[in-house]
C-alpha cells in the first residue's frame, strides 16, 4: 500500500481541502479521488469528516442558497442546477429551497442585477444588441422569461 492509499492521510488531506473552501459530501470524495486515494479510503475519510460535524450537505446548501439569492448570481431554476452540479441531493435541494425564505421580488432582484452590472442601461434607449445582452445575461443566471421581458420593456 503507497503512502497516499492511508486512511490517515487522506482525511489530514480533505481537512486541508475543507480550510480552503466548503464542499458537498461528493465533491469532496471526487477531489480526494483526482489525488489518488481509493474510492474506499476517500468514502472513509468524508464519512469520519460528516459524523464530526465537518462536512454537512444541507448547511452547504442553506449557505450556497443564501450567497446566491443575496448576490442575484443563480435564481430560479439555474440556482437547481448548480446545487444538482455541486453534489447537492435532489431531495436536498427541494427541502432546502422550500425551508430558506424567499427574498421577495424576482423582478425586482433583476433590475437591482441590471442596476449593478451595467449601470448605464436604459431600457427605452436600447438597441437590438443591447437588449439580447442583458436578456442572455439574466436567463443564463436563472430568471423566468417574463421577468426579462418585463425588465426590457420598462
Amino acid at each position: 500500500m503507497t503512502g497516499s492509499s492511508q486512511p490517515g492521510d487522506c482525511y489530514l488531506a480533505a481537512l486541508r481541502l475543507l480550510t480552503g473552501q466548503d464542499y458537498t459530501c461528493a465533491a469532496l470524495r471526487r477531489k480526494l479521488q483526482m489525488k489518488r486515494f481509493s474510492a474506499e479510503v476517500a468514502h472513509q475519510a468524508v464519512e469520519r469528516l460528516i459524523s464530526e460535524g465537518y462536512l454537512d450537505d444541507q448547511r452547504y446548501a442553506e449557505r450556497f442558497v443564501a450567497a446566491a439569492r443575496q448576490s442575484g448570481r443563480y435564481v430560479g431554476y439555474r440556482l437547481r442546477q448548480e446545487l444538482r452540479r455541486r453534489g447537492v441531493a435532489p431531495e436536498l435541494i427541494d427541502q432546502v429551497l422550500r425551508n430558506v425564505p424567499d427574498d421577495g421580488d424576482e423582478l425586482a432582484q433583476a433590475r437591482e442585477l441590471i442596476e449593478r452590472r451595467y449601470a448605464a442601461f436604459n431600457p427605452q434607449e436600447a438597441d437590438d444588441r443591447q437588449r439580447r445582452r442583458i436578456a442572455g445575461f439574466l436567463q443564463r443566471r436563472g430568471y423566468r422569461g417574463d421577468v426579462v421581458r418585463q425588465l426590457l420593456e420598462r
